[in-house]
């Protein structure tokens, strides 16, 4: 099986691309500390903080059985190694966690590569396409972030090269497709329509073995899935068949029958073409022409990513980061469509599509949140370190060996690092906690609260309470996050 060209420009290339991007994901982990959504601290980070250190913040989701544990499974291995080796300080375990994030990222640009081989594309041609994953401003900006879309991407694109080449170990692409689906739901579509492509196959040449092999191991992935939910979640009140499957089951009365993704806003249908096309404008017009240039050579390719948008637009509640999943596989399209050229007009129209994913890597820094389409009503605001200043501050309280008690007073607890960033066994209180009931002894306030601040950045200060070396035990505390 190929995993990268022969060729020597080829590969100059394609690592030369997967070296600039870990690079720019690298400075990215060490000098943004946002959150764009707090999904990423508390269905990955706080989970697996409680699975490796014993204590953290529970979100709703882990209350109710409404997530697989495959994303905090995957953080707590990274938190574990670190503990492990005794360099286990917030800083250290959230820098290399998003650095395996990333890396995982990468590893879905070459999965880029991959698949658009295995429809055709030449060499040098099918290196763009992992380029324009490796560099892009929207990869940029989401890769390093701990969400279960990152895991079920790299999962999703590797998984298609691999069950749609007629060379391929198939039983390993349906097996990455199958947990794509454990990590996140959604990614049961790009399975199914891939099924569907390979019965059509069949029909057409009569060769049934490699569509039953991968309904096979399919159906043994949904065994996992089922089984895996059940150990976790039977003793959930809400749990009925013994827990199998109910995280699905949560996930389809939550958001299809109650349709509460709602109150976090809907969008038009529209959402993502515009939000593709503001974030990376010269990448997504490559991206929309490759799609149409390829009907007819991977038709197979287009059905998926059809059917997978499909999906998404029909739900009311839309974020840009929804797409991700099924982004790398997409740019598979621009190595098919530019091997469609000939030999002599592909390198001209490379070294165009080439600038356009340079540019975009070039400006990542100016992404604003008007570009990837969060908080709309502070558009212009910049989509980089959103609180990473709060979070910056509760790692120097984590620092205070007296510290008992933390309140933060700049946002909701749901938008900053939560225990993940903190790391002390102290409870964390939302603004306008009275304060004389002792409780905390440290505050995240805005500057100008007239305590002597220990540190200070971006209008916020930590400063310490005065006369307080010590917490009030708060008996009706509790760790679900408000």
């Amino acid at each position: 099986m190929e995993l990268w060209p022969r060729e020597k420009l080829p590969r100059a290339v394609l690592f030369g691309s997967l070296t600039i991007g870990l690079l720019l994901r690298a400075y990215i982990v060490f000098t943004d500390d946002g959150i764009n959504w707090p999904d990423e601290i508390y269905q990955s980070f706080e989970p697996a903080h409680r699975l490796v250190f014993g204590y953290g913040m529970v979100a709703w989701e882990y209350l109710e059985g409404a997530r697989t544990w495959a994303t905090p499974g995957f953080v707590a291995v990274w938190l574990w190694l670190c503990k492990l080796v005794g360099a286990d300080s917030p800083s250290t375990y959230i820098h290399v966690t998003k650095l395996a994030f990333s890396t995982l990222s990468l590893v879905a640009a070459l999965g880029a590569y991959r698949l658009s081989r295995v429809f055709g594309a030449r060499e040098l041609e099918a290196t763009v396409s992992a380029a324009a994953w490796s560099l892009c401003a929207l990869a940029l900006y989401f890769s390093p972030r701990a969400m279960s879309e990152n895991l079920a991407a790299v999962c999703i694109v590797w998984g298609a090269a691999l069950t749609l080449d007629e060379r391929g170990p198939r039983w390993l692409g349906a097996s990455l497709l199958g947990f794509a689906t454990i990590a996140r739901l959604q990614s049961g579509v790009v399975c199914v329509a891939i099924l569907g492509v390979l019965v059509v196959r069949s029909l057409r040449g009569k060769q049934w073995r490699p569509t039953l092999e991968v309904f096979g191991v399919l159906v043994l992935w949904a065994f996992i899935f089922g089984a895996w939910d059940a150990a976790a979640w039977r003793d959930v009140p809400s749990a009925k068949y013994g827990g199998w499957f109910h995280s699905a089951f949560v996930y389809y009365r939550v958001n299809i029958v109650e349709n509460r993704g709602a109150q976090w806003g809907t969008s038009a249908w529209g959402y993502y073409f515009q939000y593709l096309f503001t974030s990376m404008p010269g990448v997504t017009l490559v991206l929309g022409a490759s799609l149409l240039a390829s009907l007819k050579r991977a038709t197979s390719l287009v059905v998926v990513v059809l059917m997978f948008l499909a999906l998404h637009l029909a739900v009311p509640h839309k974020e840009l980061r929804f797409m991700v999943p099924i982004l790398p596989l997409t740019c598979a399209f621009i190595g098919i469509a530019l091997s469609q050229l000939s030999e002599g007009l592909a390198p001209r129209v490379a070294a165009v599509v080439g600038a356009l994913i340079a540019y975009s890597a070039i400006t990542f820094p100016k992404l604003t949140m008007g570009d990837v389409g969060s908080y709309l009503e502070r558009a212009q605001s910049s989509a980089w370190n959103d609180f990473g200043t709060v979070n910056r501050l509760m790692l120097a309280a984590s620092r205070q060996r007296d510290l008992c008690g933390l309140r933060i007073d700049a946002t909701h607890l749901a938008w900053t690092g939560g225990i993940t960033y903190l790391h002390r066994k102290a409870p964390l209180y939302m603004p306008g906690t009275p304060h004389q009931q002792g409780w905390f002894n440290y505050v995240i306030a805005r500057q100008g609260s007239g305590l002597p601040a220990i540190a200070s950045e971006g209008g916020f200060e930590l400063v310490k309470l005065p006369n307080m070396t010590s917490c009030t035990p708060n008996a009706g505390y509790t760790w679900k996050l408000p």
